[in-house]
Formats: C-alpha cells, sequence, structure tokens
C-alpha cells in the first residue's frame, strides 16, 4: 500500500490546497500573520501522516500521526481565527469545519488500526 491510497491522506492534501487558494487572495498583513500560521498547520496534517506512514515500527508511526491529529486541530484554530477577524466566509469555515470533522474520524479509526493484529476467528 501508498500513502497515496489513504483516504485520510488525500483528504488531508485536498483541504491543504483549499486553504491555500483562499490564504493567497488575503492582503500582506493577513498572510503574514494567520496565514502562514494556518498554511503550515494545514500543510502539516499530511506531511506527519507522509513522516509516520515511512517509518518502520508501528509505535513510530503512531508517534506522527498523533502530530498529524495535533496539527488537524491547530487548522481548525487558525480556521476560527480567520472567520473571527472577517478573513474567511461564515459558509467557507462551515466547510472546514465539516471536512476536518471528517479527517479527524478517519485519522483516529487510522490510529487505533495500527498495530493491531488482523481477527483469524471467522
Amino acid at each position: 500500500m501508498e500513502i497515496e491510497e489513504l483516504r485520510v491522506y488525500q483528504q488531508s492534501m485536498e483541504i491543504a490546497e483549499k486553504v491555500w487558494q483562499i490564504v493567497e487572495k488575503w492582503n500582506w498583513f493577513a498572510k503574514d500573520t494567520v496565514g502562514k500560521q494556518l498554511v503550515r498547520a494545514v500543510d502539516s496534517v499530511a506531511a506527519n501522516l507522509s513522516e509516520g506512514f515511512g517509518r518502520f515500527h508501528f509505535q513510530e508511526s503512531k508517534h506522527f500521526y498523533y502530530y498529524s491529529r495535533g496539527s488537524l486541530y491547530e487548522t481548525k484554530t487558525w480556521l476560527t481565527k480567520s472567520k473571527n477577524r472577517n478573513l474567511l466566509s461564515e459558509d467557507d469555515f462551515n466547510m472546514f469545519s465539516s471536512e476536518i470533522k471528517d479527517i479527524s474520524v478517519k485519522l483516529n479509526n487510522y490510529i487505533n488500526s495500527i498495530g493491531k493484529k488482523p481477527n483469524n476467528n471467522s
């Protein structure tokens, strides 16, 4: 299996591109303060998934998946700040919030599946 086949990775990459498209239109001050933080946080979700995927032992992998989850929640905070500061529309905020919730569920399920042996009691 390749990292690109994981739906949680695909969604993490997609949301990062959507965020980028919005932030690149902001004025210099907004980009330099909130924008950079938001982009770094959302990019870090998929980046940490990749790093964990490339690790040898599942416990090492989980470590990076936890970082990915942390970055996902950091993204949520920066999106909230963006909405509160009128940089992000209510519709975009709601769309991103829904995507983050979905990614969070998939990421938690993926983390919980790592290192478990398949059930052979069919």
